[in-house]
């Protein structure tokens, strides 16, 4: 049992709403590869910040996504609801957990695409080495694997004249914040991304790829990188068999889980939970424990407030 399940299982006795923190479940039309709930699902436990950009969208960024997930934790609150952050996007959950201010910065096409040429030409490790020259700090933070990450680290520094670092500001979120994990060995994760593929596969995919390449969506949009979404876009275009490209995507989302786990694993504060029979008890046990001391310390305000009003 994976997080997204693991909340929907508890959702329901907290009073909770999901805030996705998911970078590819922003995007319309990219439901079973990304893992998407279901309409049924979301009719069960509502979930926000899903289906907010068109899969043709070259723009959405992390700045966007963490204005939107604000906003619905606002209106969550407002009514009384409690939100739980769900996903395993790392710089989403830590722009909300860390209170990141990123720098608002629009994007600038023409060096977008001179810089992506040059990752054509010279490999992603020629960005690396150009970010590392402009800003160390952010050489030393960053996913290196990850073009999209350091294009746009790459495009605020030259844009701005000042490093990327020194413009990610800290603005810490005024309520308490619980942080819950669930870890595997490797090999059974992996086994579990093999099986998931393998249920997405027969759930439709290919037709869904499919479907996003005639309705014009080019492959080098950023809803494309998904894992899955490139490998079966080669298939369909003739560039490798399907067994290739199935073989390919696990390969890819076991990649994309091991950065998440290492990024993850750097990250403090996190309460680790082994993914196991009981899972959805242990979770429960730990979330219970948080609430129940956010209602003393709340207690305990109200009545040091009381004492010193009367005083």
């Amino acid at each position: 049992m994976g997080k997204s399940a693991v909340a929907m299982a508890l959702a329901a006795e907290f009073d909770a709403e999901i805030v996705s923190a998911d970078s590819r479940q922003v995007y319309c039309g990219l439901d079973i590869g990304t893992a998407k709930p279901t309409l049924a699902e979301r009719k069960q436990v509502p979930h926000h910040v899903v289906d907010v950009a068109p899969a043709d969208s070259a723009s959405y960024s992390v700045s966007v996504w963490r204005e939107q997930a604000e906003a619905a934790i606002q209106q969550l609150v407002a009514r009384r609801k409690r939100p739980w952050l769900v996903g395993g996007t790392g710089l989403y959950v830590q722009s909300i957990v860390d209170g990141l201010v990123l720098p608002a910065v629009p994007p600038e096409p023409e060096l977008r695409a001179e810089l992506e040429q040059t990752m054509r030409d010279e490999g992603i490790d020629a960005l690396f080495a150009q970010l590392l020259r402009l800003d160390p700090a952010a050489a030393a933070q960053i996913d290196r694997h990850n073009p999209r990450r350091l294009i746009r680290a790459l495009e605020v520094s030259i844009v701005t004249g000042e490093p990327f670092s020194a413009q990610r500001k800290r603005r810490p979120p005024s309520f308490p914040i619980l942080q819950i994990g669930l870890r595997t060995d490797r090999d059974s994760l992996y086994q579990r991304i093999d099986e998931r593929v393998d249920r997405m596969i027969a759930d439709g995919f290919i037709a869904e790829v499919e479907g996003l390449l005639a309705a014009g969506i080019a492959t080098d949009l950023p809803s494309m990188q998904s894992a899955g979404y490139r490998q079966l876009a080669a298939y369909l275009q003739g560039s490798c068999t399907l067994t290739e490209a199935i073989q390919q995507t696990k390969y890819a989302t076991h990649q994309l889980a091991k950065r998440q786990e290492t990024w993850f694993r750097k990250q403090k504060g996190i309460q680790w939970t082994e993914i196991g029979t009981d899972t959805v008890v242990s979770v429960g046990e730990e979330i219970r424990g948080f609430y129940r001391e956010c209602e003393r310390r709340s207690r305990y305000r109200a009545s040091k407030g009381a004492m010193s009003c009367g005083g």
